[in-house]
């Protein structure tokens, strides 16, 4: 006779994240009682330490909130844009080209992506703050105790942080993630073996240096950072090597509260971030896809993988052209997000046409993270945050890094993302929540750069269109197109590849099975909670009874 099958309990609540470190330690914070908000900053505290290179609070961010108890629904964004110094043509006579996938602009020494020039002004301290202030239930210190716990104690280096140590970024003309360790005496010795060497897999790395900059954050909360010591020390290293923070541009952030983009796709509202984070692009895909039968075709194959592809490629295209800070350049989301838009656009691909997305040169960044979180009493809240790119300047004493956002603008005069003071460059970080009926079914959101809005997309339409569960919806073999090669998953079969080559495209084959972003998504239809965690990281999903 067989052993009957133990039961989980039915979950109430879930979190789910990039890191295992960072998902228990939202759990901990759901089972003390406190709110999705609370949970996800714990967890976004410990994923700053435990993937120093992706996320951190000297890095930026946007979160997604709904409160069904007071219909409170609001996303801040933490983007804090350039330096008051910045001129659109600091760089112009140094442009060496553009990465494939459009995330990013290479100059000739690199200043844009590493050292104290490439800094932008990190935001996401003052989300996580403004998010507590409006919803939080526990004391802001208490959300500190697993990041500090961390810090001092250690952790175990992951397959994944293996992974961003060593990938070989020079070969599209950007400095390697792990090159950025050994920028400052401070990551050399955080980070790096006596020989220099990266760390290996199963090493504990300590940093008590940030332990006690969380101690500082935990007790003086966000003044600290922008007006107090912290923010001291960042314009003091600022200021001896050449850096364009200032004091100024620190104590003047303050998060944008937006009210979420939002359309419909068949039966569901998306929402999600407004520009210039990446809810747009999603939206836009999603209006026009909404114009064809998927499921009358066969799941990736070469058919759906054109019509899709090329959603992506109009998306990518208007991004360029539109997408910016809407307080310098106008988004025109009334013509992009029209019906009368989508279906011009869908009568194009009907009728065989391509959109080409030039680029300058090549390159695919990896960076970012992402938490998502339901509560019990059913607040939802979907945070990604990032480095942009690492720019490997740690503030000595402080051991946490800060962004290198400033290789994201463009460097070229006059163009939508120009750099500009105080403005914030485009972004493709959109976390999304999804509604039927007025109540939350799903949200989700990724990092990876550029492909963050196209990985989402598909993990929609996996869900709505062919009714997958979450995680065989991020599970699925993916393909991406931010420019005019396609380049698609290793679990997508050659077949299927060949037949696109021979419509005329030009594909690329991932070597990973799992790739392009990295998914991380709760569903709730029904009421039932449902988590999912994308192979290609080593996160997970933690359900709370």
């Amino acid at each position: 006779m067989s052993k009957p099958m133990r039961r989980m309990p039915t979950a109430r609540a879930m979190i789910t994240a990039a890191q295992p470190e960072a998902a228990h330690a939202g759990a901990e914070i759901l089972r003390a009682g406190g709110s999705a908000v609370d949970a996800v900053i714990a967890a976004a505290l410990v994923q700053g330490v435990v993937d120093p290179l992706m996320c951190g609070i000297g890095g930026f961010g946007s979160l997604h909130v709904y409160d069904p108890s007071t219909g409170d629904h609001f996303v801040l964004d933490g983007q804090g844009g350039c330096p008051a110094v910045a001129r659109d043509d600091m760089w112009a006579d140094r442009i060496a080209g553009q990465t494939r996938d459009g995330f990013g602009f290479i100059i000739e020494g690199f200043e844009n992506e590493c050292g104290h020039s490439s800094v932008c002004v990190p935001g996401i301290v003052a989300v996580l703050a403004k998010a507590h202030e409006r919803l939080g239930r526990l004391p802001w210190g208490e959300l500190f105790r697993s990041a500090i716990s961390r810090s001092e104690e250690g952790w175990i280096v992951r397959p994944h942080n293996v992974m961003v140590f060593t990938q070989n970024e020079r070969q599209y003309g950007r400095m390697n993630y792990g090159e950025k360790l050994g920028v400052t005496e401070d990551g050399r010795r955080i980070y790096l073996d006596r020989d220099g060497a990266y760390r290996k897999l199963g090493d504990t790395i300590r940093n008590p240096d940030l332990a006690e900059t969380l101690r500082e954050l935990a007790h003086g909360g966000d003044e600290t950072f922008y007006r107090g010591d912290i923010s001291r020390r960042i314009v003091a290293d600022m200021e001896e090597n050449g850096g364009l923070l200032s004091a100024s541009d620190l104590s003047s952030f303050e998060p944008e509260i937006q009210t979420p983009l939002s359309i419909h796709y068949r039966g569901t509202t998306f929402t999600s971030n407004q520009p210039p984070g990446g809810g747009a692009m999603v939206a836009e895909m999603l209006r026009i896809l909404e114009r064809f039968d998927l499921v009358g075709l066969e799941h990736n194959s070469a058919e759906y993988i054109r019509v899709v592809s090329e959603v992506m490629r109009i998306a990518t295209r208007d991004k360029d052209e539109h997408i910016s800070d809407p307080r310098f350049i106008d988004p025109q989301l009334d013509r992009l997000l029209s019906d009368r838009y989508a279906d011009a656009c869908a009568q194009k691909i009907r009728r065989g046409e391509r959109t080409s997305v030039p680029r300058l040169a090549s390159g695919q960044p990896r960076g970012t993270t992402h938490v998502s979180c339901v509560d019990a009493n059913g607040m939802v809240a979907s945070l990604t945050h990032s480095l942009g790119v690492p720019s490997g300047v740690i503030v000595p004493g402080t051991g946490f890094m800060l962004n290198g956002a400033m290789s994201v603008f463009d460097p070229r005069p006059g163009q939508p993302g120009s750099f500009a003071p105080g403005k914030r460059r485009f972004s493709s970080m959109c976390p999304s929540i999804l509604f039927q009926d007025g109540r939350p079914v799903m949200t989700l959101g990724a990092p990876g750069g550029t492909w963050i809005s196209l990985a989402v997309l598909q993990v929609i339409i996996n869900v709505l269109d062919w009714g997958m569960g979450i995680q065989e919806a991020i599970s699925a073999p993916r393909f991406v197109a931010t420019g005019d090669m396609l380049d698609i998953s290793n679990r997508i079969s050659t077949d299927v590849q060949r037949e696109i080559e021979a419509m005329g495209y030009t594909v690329k084959r991932s070597p990973l099975s799992y790739a392009f972003a990295g998914v991380h998504g709760i569903s709730m239809f029904d009421g039932e909670l449902e988590g999912g965690a994308d192979p290609q990281r080593d996160g997970m999903a933690i359900g709370v009874a």
